[in-house]
């Protein structure tokens, strides 16, 4: 059986239960019982999922949306067609702060919420709730008419949208005040109100692609990472970043930052963006995060900010799934075998003491992760045990 779990606020109906009351520990969505969930997203307020039907065969895909929360008329999950057409396969579905976009198995693009920034991507923005729409015009170039494109993948950032064509090319509109969408120049002030591509990368076949809050990463099918937008937490990889996005011509060190920027040349599998932190899986199973790292969301050392792609050393089996949120991370992996299992347990129940032996036990089985996080606590407890030594001696003296 698959079933869906929340936690956490509540306050508008987003944990899915039909009330309003914040949940400390994970509770099961009855509502999607007799679903097999496929993928889920959760916006500040909202949430929405993909799911079958568990009485299907298998021979039919029937991926349905279902949404709930501020905006999405319950608290309970409902279905949501929108404005596709009743039993549209959905491929995918992501919520941002105030807008939520849904991606139909035929490449269409429905967006519904707030749009006073243009995230809709309907040329106009909008004060009030706006209902679903299909986004039908994609520019190319400023000097090309919009046309129709087909969509291969959608991400949403905080007020702005993400997505990759077939073709592999990047489109983004919504807002761009920190140079979050990638182009050298706006066309309304600090927004874009339609679709456009992201001309820097063209040429390059994206597979990938990523919004934080004011960042967006994208990663190409030769494994290279671009990452464009607010770097002021350290959530672009590039160092330390405190100037704000500008469009003056004769401003290059800021004019220039809101175009893609290499920042890992190969050997990126996935990439997932928080609010001000990034995560990306490598081609040798290693995880990187970097940006924002008071709650330890983005790298091991304890720091405020990670300015440069971190190794996190402990992960055990393939990594299926990244996700990064405001101020924590997850990662998915396909561990269930009795090796990881027990790789879990010598973690769990290393000391000082019998650190080197089960750091000589992970060498000798190839549990080259295990091994990599026992050297590391074991540098970390000496470290620990110098340092408390000297403040005894200090206290001594």
């Amino acid at each position: 059986m698959n079933y869906l779990y929340f936690r956490g606020a509540n306050d508008f109906g987003q944990l899915g239960d039909g009330t309003e009351e914040r949940r400390k520990l994970p509770e099961k969505v009855k509502q999607l019982e007799s679903e097999f969930v496929k993928s889920v997203s959760c916006g500040a307020h909202c949430s929405a999922c993909i799911a079958e039907p568990h009485e299907n065969d298998g021979t039919i895909s029937t991926r349905r949306l279902w949404v709930w929360g501020q905006n999405q008329g319950s608290n309970l999950p409902r279905l949501f067609w929108g404005a596709f057409k009743p039993n549209t396969i959905i491929r995918e579905v992501s919520c941002g702060a105030v807008h939520v976009v849904a991606l139909s198995e035929e490449g269409l693009l429905q967006a519904w919420g707030y749009n006073e920034y243009g995230q809709l991507g309907r040329g106009v923005t909008c004060e009030g709730l706006q209902g679903a729409c299909i986004i039908s015009s994609y520019a190319k170039f400023l000097d090309e008419a919009p046309e129709l494109v087909k969509i291969a993948k959608v991400s949403c950032g905080e007020y702005h949208t993400a997505v990759i064509s077939d073709k592999g090319e990047v489109y983004t509109w919504g807002l761009g005040n920190m140079g979050q969408l990638g182009h050298s120049s706006l066309q309304y002030g600090d927004k874009e109100l339609l679709p456009r591509r992201v001309v820097t990368l063209d040429g390059i076949f994206i597979k990938d692609v990523a919004c934080g809050g004011v960042h967006t990463c994208s990663v190409t099918q030769g494994g290279a990472l671009y990452a464009w937008g607010g770097g002021r937490s350290g959530q672009l990889g590039l160092g330390p970043q405190t100037g704000l996005f500008s469009c003056v011509a004769n401003d290059s060190q800021t004019f220039f930052r809101n175009i893609p920027v290499l920042v890992v040349p190969k050997g990126v599998q996935l990439v997932a963006c928080g609010y001000s932190h990034t995560l990306i899986s490598m081609s040798d199973g290693r995880i990187h995060g970097w940006g924002y790292n008071n709650y330890g969301q983005a790298a091991n050392e304890k720091c405020t900010y990670a300015w440069y792609p971190s190794p996190i050393d402990w992960c055990v089996g393939e990594v299926r799934k990244l996700a990064a949120g405001g101020g924590h991370s997850a990662v998915l992996t396909d561990a269930y075998s009795l090796k990881e299992l027990c790789e879990f347990v010598l973690a769990d129940s290393m000391t000082l003491s019998n650190a080197a032996k089960v750091e000589d036990i992970a060498y000798r089985t190839g549990s080259d992760a295990l091994a990599r996080l026992c050297g590391r606590l074991r540098e970390y407890m000496l470290a620990g045990g110098a340092l408390e030594q000297k403040e005894e001696m200090n206290c001594k003296i």
